[in-house]
């Protein structure tokens, strides 16, 4: 049974940077589309990004646009989420999940991803 690991995870003060990782093991990667998504406390689980398998087609949430780009290291079978600009709405639990069907297309919706990591815990404070 494959495996999603995420890191990269921490505390940041608003304006700061991270960069979370994703990394794969158990799948062949490039068969997969990959989505980020983030859960806040009393809040449903957001999409935030996503990324086709052929790597040609990305999706962001508006909040997030131009701030949090998404990108993918096949020879690494890792995927990456580089937060710039962090903002107080931000915080929450990250997670990836990856689905087989995200070939040509991706969507941040929660419900069409069948394996997903742990998450790891983004906190923006002064």
């Amino acid at each position: 049974q494959g495996r999603l690991v995420e890191s990269g995870g921490g505390l940041v003060q608003p304006g700061g940077s991270l960069r979370l990782s994703c990394v794969a093991s158990g799948f062949t990667w490039d068969h997969y589309g990959v989505g980020w998504f983030r859960q806040a406390p009393g809040k449903d689980r957001e999409g935030v990004s996503c990324s086709s398998s052929n790597d040609d087609n990305t999706e962001y949430t508006d909040s997030v646009k131009g701030r949090l780009p998404i990108s993918r290291d096949y020879a690494k079978n890792t995927v990456y989420l580089k937060m710039d600009s962090l903002k107080p709405e931000d915080p929450a639990v990250y997670y990836c999940a990856i689905d087989p069907q995200f070939v040509q297309y991706c969507a941040i919706v929660s419900g069409p991803y069948e394996y997903w990591g742990q998450g790891t815990q983004v906190t923006v404070s002064s």
